[in-house]
């Protein structure tokens, strides 16, 4: 059965993933105006009860800053999101490289603490960031976080010489490894809560054909437990994500990587500073490995494709899960062994995955949009189950979310629904759930 929870005749936005609260019962969300969520013009982040259809405001921007993206801790009551600047200014406004993360416990509404540190004035500090974080999602167990990040000291910089670097598109994580103090000097500068890296390497210009990739992003954890590694040991984790390589050829595709997260961010590699230096980009910590999955070159259609999606990884962590076109041109859904191989293609649909998809608590299945329709593929027999009616286009499940309950029994999405204005009739997105058959269960 489909319920729709929010009516207000106002935007609503879902993250990709962990919108859920942990006992399965709030769906947290941003306030974004257009259907896409490509204006970040909120100025509060809420949640509303799937039972009683109650609204809780958790936090309210303040000072001209906007604020969205929201993601659950999957073990606390504890949501994080972005925060723009305060008091924008028309050299430091809202920006890839102009954001923090922030948390926000829903016990104590209103009350942000800054997840990752800024330092804009050298001499660096290690553990805190020199831009802008994104898309802040926890680790099964709760106590990481991973992002993308973009570098406000180099993003003035369009080309890469020797002197150097300009900014790229990078995945980070935080942890709780130890708080972070820098200097007041700079009126962006912040403190942080957790102690933040950049976890991947890449390269203004990469060698064609070969593994360097001039772009990191969409990322997700591997596994509830990390992976089982060929060799038969656990990695306790890692994080897999997209990265731009270009091709022999010469042509910029995507492709899944991985990189292989060691238990301690402090410690900086052989390579230089983890912070990096005011012309060189921050470096990843000492015992990050980063490996490339996916080789589709010589594919008909080559690299990831079809709508904008994060990879997801099944909770057992044995498959990274993304989107690629058949040979007929058709969207569908792939997986991948965190140890690479080849990939295996899950949907068989006559029409494209048409949105980010996710994973049950099980493994099993998968959720995803298609055809103007919620549906659940079966992972194991790729056997696909429509579970909401076709819509029209205008009423179709939204790509950006479609995301299961920690419990395994409910589907979030979005559709746009009409309302009725001074000014005629407009769309608004709205949140949705759908009920899962009482056989899976």
């Amino acid at each position: 059965m489909e319920i729709q929870l929010t009516r207000e005749a106002r935007g609503h936005i879902l993250t990709n993933a962990n919108v859920w609260s942990p006992d399965s019962q709030w769906i947290v969300y941003d306030v974004r105006s257009d259907t896409e969520g490509v204006n970040f013009d909120s100025d509060s982040i809420e949640m509303v009860n799937v039972s009683s259809g109650e609204v809780r405001r958790l936090y309210t921007a303040r000072n001209g800053a906007k604020c969205g993206v929201v993601t659950f801790n999957p073990r606390r009551f504890r949501v994080a999101f972005i925060l723009g600047p305060e008091n924008p200014t028309k050299d430091w406004s809202y920006g890839p490289s102009h954001r923090q993360g922030v948390m926000v416990d829903v016990a104590r509404p209103e009350l942000a603490v800054n997840l990752d540190a800024r330092d804009l004035t050298p001499p660096l500090t290690a553990g805190a960031l020199r831009g802008g974080s994104h898309v802040h999602v926890w680790s099964p167990d709760g106590r990481w976080l991973s992002f993308t990040y973009n570098d406000a000291l180099l993003d003035q910089f369009v080309e890469e010489t020797e002197g150097h670097d300009c900014d790229l598109r990078n995945v980070g994580v935080s942890a709780a490894q130890k708080k972070v103090r820098v200097s007041e000097e700079h009126g962006r500068n912040h403190d942080g809560a957790l102690f933040s890296v950049l976890a991947t390497r890449t390269t203004a210009r990469p060698k064609p054909g070969s593994d360097e990739i001039k772009r990191a992003f969409e990322e997700s954890w591997v596994g509830n437990e990390g992976y089982v590694k060929r060799d038969g040991t656990r990695q306790k984790r890692a994080l897999a994500f997209q990265g731009e390589v270009v091709t022999s050829a010469g042509k910029t595709i995507s492709e899944v990587f991985i990189v292989d997260l060691p238990d301690d961010l402090t410690r900086a590699s052989a390579d230089g500073p983890l912070q990096g230096t005011p012309t060189k980009r921050p470096l990843p910590p000492l015992g990050t490995q980063q490996r490339r999955l996916t080789y589709s070159e010589n594919r008909v259609f080559p690299g990831i494709q079809g709508a904008r999606h994060w990879l997801r990884s099944s909770p057992d962590g044995e498959q990274i899960g993304f989107l690629m076109r058949d040979d007929t041109g058709t969207v569908q859904l792939w997986t991948v062994s965190p140890n690479g191989g080849m990939p295996r293609q899950i949907t068989r649909d006559v029409w494209d995955v048409a949105s980010a998809f996710s994973w049950d608590y099980s493994g099993h299945v998968v959720s995803y949009v298609a055809d103007n329709s919620v549906f659940m593929v079966e992972v194991a027999t790729g056997e696909s189950t429509r579970l909401t009616e076709r819509s029209s286009d205008s009423e179709a499940p939204l790509a950006l979310a479609c995301v299961f309950s920690p419990d395994g029994k409910r589907i979030a999405f979005l559709r746009r629904v009409a309302h009725s204005t001074e000014e005629g009739a407009a769309y608004f997105n709205q949140i949705f759930v759908v009920d899962l058959p009482e056989s899976l269960f």
